[in-house]
């Protein structure tokens, strides 16, 4: 097992940025905005509290946790809600406590494929439906499911993303009813990744979370590291189903829990009550997080569009996913590309731009989508980033207005060589 391609990229743009190396960094999928002074004020004050705590999580957090899906529309029960360091542990755990196979969208986030594997199952890959991301095809999965245990395989497990990475898509709430219902069918579990779901760049607009049409069997995670940029805080939360099926894994999460992590570490759960508890000021937050988000991703899915890429609308998260298949023969012709990897390892040996191979994230080995994480653009300092959060019209920022202009000088050179 390697070292994961996102981390492995942050931990490459890191080594050239010390060697003095320009780079813009377009390959971690990390938010990029400075947290907020309250949740770093209830951080601290809850310092103190170094115990080891209840294997679910405290109670005032978990509660948290409870309203702030129940405020989402999904009425949710305290005792249903179990918190982990992050929401990667508590995925991993699902996954093993679920048992059988996993099926997973086409692409999908890197460590949904590489969790599975590390359970020693490889995963079942079924393509989204055209346009959309995050969740696989309907009928395409009941054909892949099916055949699978026909060949003596024993899937029971998929798992989709909302909105998604790598794509930056929202699938349509008819996709997601039509993979819930089939789920049913099929006596698959859902794990639903809305670790994204706060970043809707739409406001207002539904959200179409399998839990509404297939609750039986539907665990929903989350976590701060995206909404609120607390990567480095580790702390996530999963809401299981109010069945019997959940509470079986509900209890066997819990008792994974107990040999991996023992507690989330009590400082965090503090601040992730507070943070869950959706206090006007951090409404607020998130209200210019996702402007900024939106509004450089769109900016950046332009460049990649106004060099001949093909590049799909972005609709929530902070990525965007060009594919340059229009622009094949005359890469191929004069650079040598033949795919993904290929115009990756150009991009950043060549032109200092760092962004990550759609086949990381289980798309063909042969195609040319790259993700692009576009955090990287918000500024060099916390004051830069700061600024552009909070500022109307962040594409305004020089700082981002000149990377915006690098990127697509660094295109034109890529493409005109």
């Amino acid at each position: 097992m390697t070292v994961s391609a996102t981390l492995a990229v942050n931990e490459a743009i890191a080594a050239r940025r010390a060697a003095g190396q320009e780079v813009l960094a377009l390959g971690f999928g990390e938010a990029g905005i400075p947290v907020h002074p309250l949740l770093s004020q209830r951080l601290a004050q809850a310092a103190p509290a170094t115990a080891y705590g209840p294997v679910a999580g405290i109670a005032p957090a978990r509660e948290a946790a409870a309203g702030y899906w129940t405020r989402r529309g999904l009425r949710t029960d305290a005792a249903n809600v179990l918190l982990g360091p992050g929401s990667k542990p508590l995925l991993f755990a699902l996954l093993h406590a679920a048992g059988g196979d996993v099926v997973l969208p086409k692409p999908a986030w890197v460590s949904y494929a590489a969790q599975s594997e590390l359970l020693g199952r490889e995963p079942i890959r079924v393509p989204v439906p055209p346009g959309e991301g995050g969740v696989p095809d309907a009928a395409a999965m009941d054909a892949a499911v099916r055949e699978a245990r026909a060949a003596g395989r024993d899937p029971r497990v998929v798992v989709v993303t909302l909105p998604d990475n790598p794509t930056g898509r929202l699938a349509s709430e008819a996709s997601v009813k039509a993979v819930s219902e089939a789920a049913r069918e099929l006596d698959l579990l859902i794990v639903a990744d809305e670790i994204y779901r706060d970043l809707v760049f739409e406001t207002g607009a539904p959200f179409p979370s399998p839990a509404s049409w297939a609750p039986e069997r539907t665990v929903t995670t989350t976590a701060l590291s995206k909404n609120y940029a607390l990567g480095g805080w580790r702390i996530g939360a999963a809401r299981f189903p109010d069945s019997e099926l959940g509470a079986r894994l509900r209890d066997s999460v819990r008792g994974i829990a107990s040999e991996l992590w023992s507690s989330t570490p009590m400082p965090m759960q503090h601040a992730a009550a507070y943070a869950w508890s959706d206090p006007d000021v951090l409404i607020d937050r998130l209200a210019a997080a996702r402007r900024l988000h939106g509004a450089v991703a769109h900016a950046v899915a332009a460049v990649f569009a106004d060099v001949g890429c093909a590049v799909p609308a972005p609709q929530g998260a902070f990525y965007v996913w060009p594919d340059f298949a229009p622009l094949r023969e005359a890469l191929a012709e004069s650079r040598g590309v033949r795919n993904g990897e290929d115009l990756a390892r150009l991009l950043l040996d060549e032109y200092g731009v760092a962004v990550l191979p759609g086949s990381a994230f289980g798309d063909d080995p042969a195609s040319l989508t790259v993700r692009v994480a576009v955090p990287g653009l918000y500024g060099e300092s916390d004051s830069e980033r700061l600024a552009a959060l909070v500022s109307d019209e962040p594409l305004e920022m020089p700082w981002i207005a000149a990377s915006l202009e690098r990127l697509r000088s660094k295109l034109e050179a890529l493409l005109a060589e």
